[in-house]
């Protein structure tokens, strides 16, 4: 091999180690950085459900120092048994795995305290849509009965029709819903077309569907429900005063 071929190869060689020790440590300086932005996300959107508003008066997302303070102040969170729906002492939500979240093993629960009192719960719900696994949050009252709001942040259904869960408009619709009525769990429906039309009368339960995205819909109803049967056994102790 001719020097000149040599000195090439070699030049190039230690180009691309420069490259990649490069891009490790530029990886490694960032991965703070985006562990925080997913932790402040969550947190977010835990707050939302809870009915507290992230957008201040001039249309601003409120900062992370006044996010951690809220919670800081409000809310804790505990670590629920899938199966037993007892809480697990010592373990916080970031202890858990993602294979324990994923498959409900460990189900997170975030509590609102004013003072030295729980009044609001929140859970995250997640399940299959049409083409994506979707993440949200739900909240209920003190009555464990009512929804104090529900967000949907991550998903990859189809831009102008599924997608379109993430809106304030279908957000807002599930504030005030009944999960629990005369003793036992309702299911929340998200009916295909408006309420109006299936639930003449009205519905305290039913929300209007989204056109063109029926099957987005049946996704959310199975998964929501299907979450609140498995915190129903926490539930079910503080109604029944345990």
């Amino acid at each position: 091999m001719a020097k000149g071929d040599a000195y090439t190869l070699g030049y190039a060689a230690a180009v691309c180690v420069a490259c990649s020790l490069l891009l490790s440590g530029t990886a490694a300086l960032l991965k703070s950085k985006q562990d925080f932005q997913v932790e402040l996300d969550r947190k977010v959107n835990v707050l939302k459900a809870f009915g507290v508003a992230t957008i201040d008066g001039q249309g601003r997302a409120i900062g992370g120092e006044e996010v951690e303070k809220i919670f800081g102040e409000h809310i804790s969170e505990v670590v629920l048994d899938g199966e037993t729906g007892q809480v697990l002492p010592g373990l916080a939500v970031r202890d858990v795995s993602r294979d324990d979240l994923e498959g409900k093993k460990k189900l997170p629960l975030f509590l609102w305290k004013d003072g030295d009192r729980v009044t609001r719960y929140a859970f995250p719900i997640s399940g299959k849509g049409l083409w994506s696994t979707i993440y949200g949050y739900l909240a209920l009252g003190e009555d464990l009965s009512t929804i104090l709001g529900v967000t949907f942040y991550r998903h990859g259904e189809t831009p102008g029709l599924g997608a379109e869960i993430s809106t304030d408009a279908f957000q807002k619709q599930f504030v005030g819903k009944k999960v629990f009525k005369d003793g036992r769990l309702q299911p929340i429906e998200v009916v295909k077309g408006r309420v109006a039309n299936r639930y003449p009368e009205g519905s305290d339960r039913a929300v209007d569907g989204i056109s063109g995205a029926t099957l987005t819909g049946n996704g959310i109803n199975r998964f929501l429900n299907g979450d609140l049967e498995k915190y129903e056994t926490y539930f079910a102790g503080i109604r029944g005063g345990g």
